[in-house]
């Protein structure tokens, strides 16, 4: 696979470089290169490979989602300088 010099400016305005002449000639071959050696995967034979999401089995990590720490609502309004039953008073800003 080839890659243009259109297709490397390209990338270097996506990424705000800019680049030399030299610069995107050199580009190009790396990307080239890369491209030749991540084709290389092409050539495995993965018909008989099952699709995973990981290499080893994972469990769930979630736990059950239940309260086990209730809040004290009186010891939380308890410092207030304001309050109106367990709700905290502030003034109104808004008209």
């Amino acid at each position: 696979m080839t890659i243009a010099r259109d297709e490397v400016r390209k990338v270097a305005m996506l990424g705000r470089l800019e680049l030399s002449e030299d610069e995107e000639n050199a580009f190009a071959a790396d990307l080239d290169r890369i491209l030749a050696y991540v084709d290389m995967l092409n050539e495995l034979d993965t018909a008989s490979v099952e699709p995973t999401t990981h290499v080893a089995s994972v469990e769930t990590p979630f736990r059950d989602d239940r309260v086990t720490n209730a809040p004290n609502t009186e010891a939380l309004v308890a410092g207030a300088p304001a309050r109106d039953g367990t709700y905290f008073r502030v003034p109104k800003i808004i008209e």
